[in-house]
C-alpha cells in the first residue's frame, strides 16, 4: 500500500470545499481525492449561471451580486450531502469570508481547504493551460478579492507550490491530523 492510500485511510468522512484562486489546482486536487477516497464529487464551477460564464469569458471579474446565486447553489450541494449523511469534495473559490458565510457557514460536517501559492506561481500555471472560461488575465482580480481565512473557519491549508502527489499527500495528513484534534 502506497504511503498515500495509507493516508487517505486515516480520514473521516466529511464535506470538503476546497477553495483558492484560479490555478491553484482545486479540480485537479478534488479529482484525485475523489479517486483515492471514492467520495462524490462536483466541479463548483459548474453551478455557476450562465450569466456569470458569460461575464467571466468576456474578461471580466464577477462582482458579489454575481456570486450570490453560484454560492446559494454551491451550499445547496453541501446541504444534500450532509442531509444524505454522505461524505462529497465541492471546489469553490470561496475567496471572501462573507462567501464561506454562504457556502459553510456553521454547518458541521465540512471542512474548509485552503488551497495557496504566491501569485507568480499560480500565474505561470495558468500560462500553461486554458480554462473553460475564466481567462489567466482575472487572475490578479482573484488575488485583490481573496480573504485567506482565518483561524476561526478551521480551514486545513495545504501549499501547492509543489507536485500534485506531494500536494494531495499533505492534505491528507494534515486533514486527518485536523480530524484528530477536534475529534471528528
Amino acid at each position: 500500500m502506497t504511503t498515500t492510500l495509507k493516508a487517505a485511510k486515516g480520514v473521516r468522512r466529511t464535506v470538503l470545499v476546497l477553495m483558492g484562486v484560479s490555478g491553484c489546482g482545486k479540480t485537479a486536487v478534488a479529482l484525485e481525492l475523489q479517486r483515492l477516497l471514492g467520495w462524490k464529487f462536483m466541479e463548483g464551477d459548474d453551478l455557476h449561471p450562465p450569466a456569470n460564464v458569460a461575464k467571466m469569458r468576456s474578461g471580466r471579474p464577477l462582482e458579489d451580486a454575481d456570486r450570490w446565486p453560484w454560492l446559494e447553489r454551491v451550499a445547496q450541494w453541501i446541504d444534500q450531502r450532509l442531509a444524505a449523511g454522505e461524505p462529497g469534495i465541492i471546489t469553490c473559490s470561496n475567496l471572501k469570508r462573507a462567501y464561506r458565510r454562504i457556502t459553510i457557514g456553521e454547518r458541521r460536517g465540512v471542512t474548509l481547504v485552503f488551497l495557496h501559492a504566491a501569485e507568480p506561481v499560480i500565474a505561470a500555471r495558468l500560462a500553461q493551460r486554458e480554462h473553460r472560461y475564466m481567462p489567466a488575465s482575472l487572475l490578479h482580480s482573484q488575488f485583490q478579492a481573496l480573504e485567506e481565512p482565518a483561524e476561526d473557519e478551521h480551514p486545513v491549508e495545504v501549499a501547492v507550490d509543489g507536485s500534485l502527489a506531494q500536494t494531495v499527500l499533505d492534505l491528507l495528513r494534515k486533514l486527518a491530523a485536523a480530524q484528530d484534534a477536534r475529534g471528528d
